[in-house]
């Protein structure tokens, strides 16, 4: 059986006017009237640029979203990908009705809660516990449905020492995590979230996705935007991606967020600073990382055959005992593993480490490398994400094949039939 389409986009398009609120001139503003009148298209429709940033235009006009069309069922997880400026924000707005699309039609079934931005919905001079009352009001709950869940949302929060203070003296965290635990525990039908997650610590943002989880099994409708793709996949059992403006896919979540991973994440083997501008700080700093894949055929690519080194060299400043850790990341956010060296005690000067990763062990996927270095085998003293990215790709064989090979790693064991 069928469930119930709860939203349903028809060519969503929004053009902005670059610079400006509305036309800018009272030229345009009277031919657009004009147009209007005879019953014509606005002329200013065929007239804006693509929606990206890096790309200088002399047009005036720039389509933020363009013919977006897609449907959610009652019950329905769905994720929205894509890069920043990719209209993901544009469209969450037009879904909650913040604004309105210039063309196309939005149709929504539903209360709607939304949390677009930290403090979406709150009134600065008021406090927590008034804004708790003002948002459900807003949503359309009673005053009885609301103190029935009062003492939930508060618990939730963790805000309770500070629930009768006006919300304008919060921190931005527990502005986000009371504006969260409202939207969240006031029973609506579809539930929008943006990126503001990333402003709570991890275990809020562990709590939460908990908490959305939770909503979704209840048969409520989740739209959830972010750019942590192991939080859309665990969450999300479909997605969209955009990119600048347009939808390039749709579908089930895994085989949405590969399509974007492997047009969005460039590989990049190599980096290297001079000292002065080189990442870290007193204590230390990187010089340089280079990831030099073992190559034994021409084709230059790597392979699941691949062997691997990973190089690096650093600058010690003040002698202490050090180890570097190493963590392997899927572009999923998914950490393969994480290994470390011994601690050394080292003296001030250059230091050179290498890794080596076995032919055989990672499985064909986008990877990015984080690295940290410890003081004492537990104080982080400098860390850097998202180093290096690479791309590891399967043979290609004859006959069969049935797809991407399952698990985080693939490795060669003994494995036989006698």
């Amino acid at each position: 059986m069928s469930k119930e389409v709860v939203i349903r986009a028809e060519n969503i398009s929004k053009l902005y006017h670059l610079g400006q609120v509305g036309t800018g001139t009272l030229s345009h503003d009277l031919k657009r009237w004009w147009a209007r009148t005879r019953g014509k298209e606005d002329p200013y429709l065929k007239v804006g640029v693509e929606n990206d940033r890096t790309k200088k235009s002399d047009s005036e006009y720039a389509w933020a979203l363009k013919d977006i069309n897609f449907d959610v069922h009652a019950g329905d997880t769905l994720g929205i990908i894509g890069r920043n400026g990719a209209g993901k924000s544009t469209l969450l707005k037009i879904l909650s009705r913040v604004t309105a699309p210039t063309q196309g039609a939005i149709k929504i079934k539903g209360r709607i809660a939304s949390l677009l931005e930290v403090g979406t919905g709150f009134h600065p001079e008021l406090t927590g516990k008034e804004n708790i009352y003002m948002n459900g009001a807003i949503l359309g709950m009673t005053r009885k449905e609301i103190d029935r869940k009062f003492d939930e949302i508060v618990d939730f929060a963790g805000v309770e020492l500070y629930i009768n203070t006006p919300v304008k003296r919060y921190s931005s965290g527990m502005y986000v995590r009371l504006a969260f635990a409202v939207a969240a525990h006031l029973e609506p039908e579809i539930l929008i979230v943006d990126e503001v997650l990333a402003v709570g610590d991890a275990e809020f943002q562990k709590k939460c996705l908990g908490k959305m989880g939770d909503v979704a099994s209840h048969g409520r409708t989740i739209i959830f935007v972010s750019h942590n793709m192991q939080a859309v996949q665990s969450l999300c059992k479909s997605a969209i991606y955009l990119k600048a403006g347009q939808l390039q896919a749709a579908g089930q979540t895994e085989k949405v967020i590969n399509n974007y991973l492997s047009k969005e994440i460039k590989n990049c083997l190599e980096r290297k600073w001079e000292e002065a501008e080189a990442p870290g700080n007193d204590l230390i700093k990187l010089l340089s990382a280079e990831l030099l894949p073992q190559f034994t055929d021409v084709s230059e690519q790597i392979m699941v055959t691949t062997p691997i080194e990973v190089a690096f060299s650093f600058r010690v400043y003040k002698a202490m005992h050090i180890n570097l850790s190493f963590l392997l990341y899927t572009a999923s956010g998914t950490c393969i593993f994480n290994v470390g060296t011994e601690s050394k005690e080292l003296k001030p000067g250059t230091y050179h480490s290498v890794l080596k990763i076995p032919a055989n062990l990672l499985n064909d996927d986008i990877y990015t490398i984080n690295l940290l270095f410890v003081k004492d085998t537990s104080v982080i003293i400098f860390g850097k994400e998202d180093l290096l990215t690479f791309e590891v790709f399967d043979i290609v064989r004859e006959g069969n094949w049935y797809g991407k090979w399952l698990g985080a790693i693939r490795p060669d064991l003994d494995f036989s039939i006698t």
